[in-house]
């Protein structure tokens, strides 16, 4: 059976559990207990030697970066799609989950992880002040290519979405308000079955 390991904080492994609950996917569910750093344990490094989840193990076949893993299994349980077949609105996907990937997740990492994890003492703020205003910046280019449409790509829920959603659940956190489209695109998405089934408790 297919397994992923994963911790429920991780927004890049909470992406592949929306997936697998989006696309009904039998899974084992193996959560790697990163507070007693098993996650830098021999046994995971040597499965993942980046020490980070998601991870996917499928028999002898291994996947640690989530937007990979997101591809296979659309390449794998194609039904229901969260891709468009055609060869113009696949590489609008990929576009999408790729600019989430330069233009979000690593912003919001930089401001979410010390507010979570660390004392208000050894927090960054002038690195905070700069990744707000490039989310900024990448929000509102989002919020012109969103328009009145409900999501990204033909006005259908896809990869492009379900890559943005646990991330831009952190926007009050970050203290960003987002633009009305966006705003109203999150609040969408958010609201999803496999959205709330993933939701991490505290």
């Amino acid at each position: 059976m297919l397994q992923i390991h994963h911790h429920p904080f991780s927004t890049f492994a909470r992406r592949v559990r929306i997936m697998l609950v989006e696309k009904n996917i039998p899974y084992e569910s193996i959560e790697v207990d990163m507070k007693a750093r098993a996650h830098r344990a021999p046994p995971y490094l040597k499965m993942n030697p980046y020490g980070r989840v998601p991870a996917l193990v499928e028999d002898d076949f291994v996947l640690f970066e989530s937007t990979s893993i997101l591809n296979y299994l659309e390449a794998t349980h194609p039904t229901p799609a969260l891709i468009p077949a055609d060869a113009r609105g696949r590489a609008l996907v990929d576009m999408h989950m790729k600019l989430c990937d330069i233009q979000l997740t690593r912003q919001t990492t930089a401001i979410v992880f010390p507010k979570r994890f660390l004392p208000p003492e050894r927090w960054d703020l002038n690195l905070f002040a700069q990744m707000k205003a490039e989310i900024e910046k990448h929000l509102a280019i989002l919020e012109a290519q969103l328009g009145s449409n409900d999501y990204l790509v033909r006005n259908t829920f896809s990869l492009a979405d379900l890559t943005y959603l646990p991330f831009l659940e952190f926007l009050p956190m970050m203290e960003i308000t987002p633009p009305p489209a966006v705003a109203a695109w999150s609040a969408r998405m958010s609201a999803r079955p496999s959205a709330v089934q993933t939701k991490p408790a505290g």
